[in-house]
């Protein structure tokens, strides 16, 4: 009997295996049977972690590459450096030994218990104290400063630091209120920024904006209803680009405040971006602006 033979048993069975198949699917289709639901996966311990009440002065960095960066960091103060022996030796910091802070050599269960089971931590995480503050007046010979208007996301946050830095902005400014304290979500999210930018968090928006004017800064509030493109709006030698959250764009009182509102001109089918995105092309524009105004 041949493997294709119609008698063949094995070949029954698939016919009607498939017959039964089709005839589930059409019920399905009309209605007559409910679409079955596949099982949730569930992060083991996710549901049952309490994050760790951090005192003000506290902060935990995780990730190799966030961790390198706050090591090389002569501004930032290291409490503890907890790290697999794998992350360790990926490190490449030398012997724990000759380390100016403690070096505890933990499994990444240990980990897990104070981030929690969702941070991507790779084996090495940072106690540390926040990063100094720095006062706006010290920004008074930075050509390029962002301005943030209560963006909550501590990821979109992150992701601007890092066009900041790549466009040489001189910090990233934003409310107390409503916005990203320094976390280790805000670190890794900016890859390194978060050592290389000042993040300044202020009180009033309005009054700090009305300080960086009196420093000599144009300050240009990006709004999808701006009287004209961004590149048409720039003026003077020190810019300060504002940006608001997603949906609700800037505040009444910060657009009154601005010295002008502008758009970003965009030609496709979609009319806005994710914040971080804009943020990136506005500071390219102004790059392009400040380096023409200083040539």
């Amino acid at each position: 009997m041949s493997k294709d033979d119609p008698n063949n048993k094995s070949t029954r069975d698939t016919h009607y295996a498939n017959l039964r198949r089709a005839v589930r699917d059409a019920k399905r289709e009309r209605g007559e049977i409910p679409t079955p639901q596949q099982p949730k996966r569930r992060n083991r311990g996710a549901d049952d972690w309490k994050p760790p009440q951090l005192a003000p002065d506290q902060v935990h960095l995780y990730g190799l590459h966030t961790v390198r960066a706050a090591l090389a960091n002569p501004e930032r103060q290291i409490v503890k450096l907890s790290v697999t022996q794998n992350a360790f030796a990926r490190l490449d910091i030398g012997e724990a030994d000759s380390q100016p802070f403690p070096v505890e050599t933990v499994s990444p269960q240990d980990i897990d218990r104070v981030l929690g089971p969702e941070a991507i931590h790779q084996g090495v995480m940072l106690e540390t104290r926040p990063l100094p503050v720095k006062r706006l007046g010290a920004l008074k010979d930075s050509p390029l400063i962002l301005v943030l208007d209560q963006v909550t996301d501590p990821h979109n946050v992150g992701a601007i630091m890092r066009s900041a830095v790549a466009f040489n902005a001189g910090a990233v400014i934003t409310t107390m209120r409503h916005s990203p304290t320094e976390s280790g979500v805000l670190a890794k999210s900016a890859s390194g920024a978060l050592e290389l930018i000042p993040y300044i968090q202020i009180t009033n928006l309005a009054d700090a904006l009305g300080e960086l004017h009196k420093l000599g800064f144009f300050s240009v509030g990006l709004d999808s209803e701006g009287p004209a493109p961004i590149e048409q709006t720039f003026s003077g030698e020190k810019i300060a680009l504002v940006l608001g959250a997603e949906g609700k764009g800037l505040r009444q009182k910060t657009r009154e405040t601005v010295s002008a509102l502008a758009r970003l001109d965009m030609p496709g089918e979609i009319k806005s971006l994710n914040v971080s995105n804009a943020a990136a092309i506005a500071l390219y524009a102004t790059q392009q602006f400040l380096g023409k105004a200083s040539s």
